[in-house]
């Protein structure tokens, strides 16, 4: 169903949009926040987002005392060999960078500081621009997205959408919404990482599918849907609706989520 939009008696425009029941089926219309009319920022978002990934990268770096344990001496000059320190016991080189088991050149240190800043204002300007990117349906298929032309962005759910204890009741609800296809692209998404990391405990990538937006950040059937991310109105980021930096996640929110956002950026 489309979404409709209505002008108050004080001149603003506000947007009404369906309301979802399990079944599909339309259970009335609501009204969205003011906050899904916020100009979208990319930059801001994009700032925000790379600000909490820098603030979650763990330190790591080399021991201070790594390739320093020998006791070494040097032989001084004028002796016809190299000026590079030796073990005491023995004439092997030892200590510096380009001796075997010497010390690393300039390796990582724990105490270099990867943490960013963003001010208050920036951080929330970005979660509402984000908000607002996820009611424009060319953002929305720009991230890859596979929506039905005739469903209104954002979509939004009832309370009791998200109270199934079955996966597979869950699956089955937002089909008839129609969001099956993005749940099958990221179930078919997934694949083994290039690389590394797939060495180091995150072997599979999995696509970001549908991010859950409810009241108190719970849904129990949706912990097994691959890409489908819960979060409640209260702590959502800009990250999560935007990973990446990229604005446009297809989103449902809960009618409780709503009255949330409502009342956080009124």
């Amino acid at each position: 169903m489309a979404k409709t939009t209505t002008t108050t008696s004080t001149g603003a425009a506000t947007a009404s949009v369906t309301v979802h029941d399990k079944a599909g089926k339309s259970a009335g219309t609501v009204e969205l926040p003011a906050v899904f009319a916020t100009p979208v920022r990319t930059d801001l978002i994009r700032k925000a987002v790379a600000v909490a990934q820098a603030n979650r990268r763990q330190r790591y770096g080399a021991s201070p005392v790594a390739g320093v344990r020998p006791s070494v001496e040097w032989p001084g000059k004028g002796k016809g060999m190299a000026r590079t320190p030796r073990l005491r016991q023995g004439n092997r080189a030892a200590f510096v960078p380009n001796a075997y088991k010497g010390r690393r050149a300039h390796p990582p240190e724990a105490r270099k500081e990867w943490t960013e800043k963003i001010n208050v204002k920036e951080r929330r300007l970005a979660i509402a621009s984000a908000l607002a990117a996820t009611a424009q349906p060319e953002l929305v298929r720009a991230r890859g997205h596979r929506v039905d032309d005739k469903l209104a962005l954002p979509v939004v759910v009832s309370d009791d959408f998200v109270a199934a204890r079955q996966t597979s009741d869950l699956l089955e609800a937002f089909g008839k919404v129609g969001l099956g296809a993005d749940l099958e692209r990221a179930k078919n998404g997934v694949h083994v990482r290039a690389g590394m990391g797939k060495l180091r405990g995150r072997a599979y990538r999995t696509p970001r599918s549908v991010l859950l937006v409810t009241a108190d950040g719970k849904a129990p059937a949706a912990a097994n849907l691959a890409g489908v991310d819960v979060v409640s109105a209260k702590d959502v980021s800009a990250e999560d609706l935007a990973p990446g930096g990229d604005a446009g996640r297809l989103t449902v929110f809960t009618q409780g989520a709503l009255a949330h956002l409502k009342e956080a950026f009124q």
